[in-house]
């Protein structure tokens, strides 16, 4: 890919404010695109567009303080998107959040919030994103979902199945908008070398009682490669999803953990 293959498309990216929603919103525009930054934290979003702005000169961004989990904060934000800076042709999901309680511990309210972000949230995005892409008859949209959707870990109930359910929401909509020359996929990081995967370490040196990197080391040996991906990782898979190489992939869900899980 050239770095200005994606030169004449709009991306719009949730959660784009640190960790993985960041290494993809600065990938994809270093690849050219128009960036929409989108993130409940707006102060943290544009401390990263303007460091995206200084890495790669591209001065089509745009941020946008956005709940995914709110239907009408999601409308909000992408009528302004295509008002300031194009329609939306990439979609990227990627806003999450991580919870992690025992099965009996498990408060609704926790329950109901992953569920509302993690899930909700994509699909709210890609209800409102869709319009665009179907009147064009040509669009990406790319769903960051998790491997632990496929396995499922202890104690993370409300992340796994909400992970479960991107994945079967990212066949769902594969087919509806098939039609329409859009492909929809999802991408499943492993362990990723993110401030996400320390509070996993955390929550579970807390629990297990066990010392803060223990699990960390655990996890990294029983890792094919060797070794936990970077965000870089997940964003080179975003970019190549986004682009024309990939137009004859969609309701996939692929792994980015280094063999971890192989299927």
């Amino acid at each position: 890919m050239s770095r200005q293959s994606l030169g004449d498309q709009v991306a719009v990216v949730t959660g784009a404010a640190r960790g993985i929603g960041k290494a993809i919103a600065l990938t994809l525009a270093s690849y050219g695109a128009a960036v929409a930054l989108l993130d409940v934290e707006p102060k943290t979003a544009e401390a990263t567009a303007q460091y995206i702005k200084n890495e790669t000169g591209n001065e089509r961004l745009m941020t946008l303080q956005t709940d995914v989990s709110n239907y009408s904060s999601v409308k909000r934000a992408m009528s302004e998107v295509a008002d300031k800076i194009g329609f939306p042709s990439i979609l990227v999901n990627n806003a999450g959040i991580y919870t992690s309680s025992p099965l009996i511990e498990v408060t609704p309210e926790e329950w109901n919030n992953t569920i509302a972000v993690n899930l909700s949230g994509v699909f709210f995005c890609s209800q409102v994103v869709a319009p665009y892409l179907m009147e064009r008859k040509q669009g990406r949209i790319i769903n960051i979902a998790s491997t632990g959707g496929k396995v499922g870990w202890p104690r993370n109930h409300a992340y796994c199945a909400s992970k479960a359910g991107v994945i079967g929401l990212t066949r769902v909509l594969a087919l509806d908008l098939a039609p329409y020359s859009v492909t929809v996929n999802s991408i499943c990081p492993g362990n990723t070398n993110t401030d996400m995967m320390l509070a996993v370490d955390a929550n579970i040196a807390r629990n297990e009682g066990l010392q803060p990197g223990v699990f960390l080391l655990e996890q990294k040996a029983s890792i094919p490669l060797k070794r936990f991906a970077e965000p870089e990782d997940v964003a080179a898979m975003v970019a190549f999803l986004a682009s024309d190489d990939a137009r004859h992939i969609t309701g996939q869900a692929i792994n980015v953990d280094g063999g971890t899980v192989m299927y």
